[in-house]
């Protein structure tokens, strides 16, 4: 067993059990301290203490008992995808979640063991990596070429070491990354957290790295892109901590990437797609390809086709609420600028509060709320108030929408409609991403100016005011990406509804299927 033992200092006490092992053993990984803890391996004060979070006293002696690796090799059985083969290397495709070579935190089912299955040859090259001549993380998936005799391996890490071997990944990064570009930062060990690397500068142990990458796609909305990065050097995590440091951090990633990027995919995404060297032999070129595995292209289908935003808008009077209730009715998350703008001037509102300090407060009711016939006179009289009232009020609107869509995305909602009746007029067509669709309902003139005088009481007079602030009706309609007319009755209007909600799943199988074919002939 391998034993470490250590005396808590007064600078240590308060701190995590594992947080201390691990910065005294910064081999290990934090997992496997933590796995070691859990079954019993540690000792505080002789006790066993199996709680990683376990705070730690001055003065405390702790004990730390690992099994030691073996130095025999053995065998193990797994899955192997073998590319190219011969008496002197094999190339291969490593999955995900698969240690290169055994190590202390791992010390069996690594992909040593599955190739000495495979290639009993590799017995005869001593260590614990035989044949291994460069390594790919455990998360990181792609070619890998390992030499099969010794004197294969010394030319293939030779060939390594001066930069004859050509590596390209492919990488899923959160953002918009430019089309091409470099970094050339340093990379060492992180200051403080010794299971990262990060940019140190040379003069503190950083050493050269150069990754560089081309743009090959990016999502509509432009939150992810897929890059073909090409590295020069070999330092450890290199393209994840460049990336990272650039603004870009690979989707999935548990170490440089914040949470939110984390959760995008269920692993770092990165693969090594393209690899070519010269045989160490025969001094032929060897060229190999490899497309990723399922969950990339899954990670940037899903990154790419996010919850579908509608946007329901018309002129007054057009029947746009009406369309709004039957889309809830059939299961769409709905919200209403209606009726944002409803709590905005309810007693206490942040709209009333605002308003209340205009025109001496003339413009609220008793209890608070605002009077919307004296506002709506005081805007038709003073264009300054009524762009004030508009900026300020439309702002408070626009967030409640976009936060209502965030929520129902987060809930897992395919679909959310918003009624916005001066969507075009405000001028939210760039505001949201990624962009909604419009919907426009469309109805004459005449018959609007009936339903609103016949179910809102309005006069004609407030009518033709209302309507003047807008767009005219055929400006507004054919800047919509759909357009329902709503000239009959409600029945029918209720029928339109379910056509537009078949057409938006229609149109969504369809995108979903254009972008998985657009993916797929990349990855080729």
């Amino acid at each position: 067993m391998n034993r470490l033992q250590l005396e808590i200092t007064a600078a240590q006490a308060g701190q995590r059990l594992d947080r201390i092992l691990s910065a005294a053993q910064p081999d290990l990984s934090r997992a496997a301290l933590q796995k070691a803890i859990q079954s019993g391996h540690c000792t505080v004060d002789d006790q066993i203490e199996t709680k990683p979070a376990a705070k730690v006293k001055t003065g405390q002696v702790v004990v730390l008992l690992l099994p030691e690796v073996s130095g025999r090799l053995e065998p193990e059985d797994g899955e192997l995808e073998v590319l190219w083969q011969d008496e002197h290397l094999v190339v291969c495709n490593k999955p995900a979640g698969l240690t290169v070579h055994p190590c202390p935190s791992c010390p069996e089912q690594t992909l040593v063991q599955r190739l000495l299955a495979r290639f009993p040859q590799l017995g005869k090259i001593e260590g614990q990596r035989p044949g291994i001549v460069h390594r790919l993380d455990k998360d990181t998936s792609g070619l890998l070429v390992v030499a099969l005799t010794e004197t294969d391996r010394l030319s293939l890490s030779q060939a390594f070491a001066e930069r004859q071997v050509h590596k390209e990944y492919l990488a899923l990064v959160a953002g918009l990354a430019p089309l091409n570009g470099q970094c050339l930062e340093p990379v060492g060990r992180h200051p403080t957290a010794k299971v990262k690397m990060a940019v140190v500068p040379e003069n503190r142990g950083g050493r050269h790295a150069h990754t560089e990458w081309r743009r090959l796609w990016h999502s509509e909305d432009s939150s992810v892109s897929l890059l073909a990065v090409r590295i020069h050097t070999g330092r450890t995590h290199q393209i994840r901590v460049h990336m990272a440091h650039l603004g870009y951090p690979l989707l999935g990633d548990k170490l440089y990437a914040p949470k939110t990027v984390q959760a995008m995919a269920p692993r770092q995404m990165l693969h090594a797609w393209r690899l070519t060297f010269t045989h160490p032999v025969s001094n032929e070129a060897m060229n190999f390809a490899c497309p990723p595995p399922q969950d990339m292209p899954d990670a940037a289908l899903k990154a790419n086709l996010r919850m579908q935003r509608l946007v329901i808008t018309g002129n007054p009077g057009s029947g746009k609420s009406a369309l709004t209730a039957h889309l809830g009715q059939m299961g769409v998350p709905v919200i209403s600028a209606d009726a944002i703008v409803a709590d905005l001037y309810a007693p206490g509102g942040a709209g009333s509060l605002w308003i209340g300090r205009l025109h001496g407060g003339s413009l609220l009711e008793a209890d608070g709320a605002v009077n919307r016939k004296a506002l709506l006179a005081a805007m038709q009289q003073d264009a300054v108030l009524r762009r004030d009232v508009e900026q300020a009020v439309h702002a408070l609107t626009r967030q409640a929408i976009e936060d209502f869509w965030l929520r129902m995305e987060a809930a897992g909602a395919p679909l959310a409609a918003a009624e916005i009746p001066l969507y075009f007029e405000s001028g939210w067509q760039q505001c949201f991403s990624p962009p909604p669709l419009t919907v426009g309902v469309s109805c004459p003139l005449p018959s609007r100016t009936t339903r609103t005088v016949e179910t809102r009481g309005w006069n004609k007079e407030k009518m033709a005011a209302l309507e003047a602030w807008q767009w005219p009706e055929e400006r507004k309609m054919a800047a919509c990406d759909m357009v329902i007319k709503n000239d009959k009755d409600l029945h029918h209007l209720q029928d339109e509804a379910a056509r537009l909600l078949e057409r938006l799943r229609t149109h969504d199988r369809k995108k979903r299927q254009e972008q998985s074919q657009l993916l797929n002939f990349i990855w080729v």
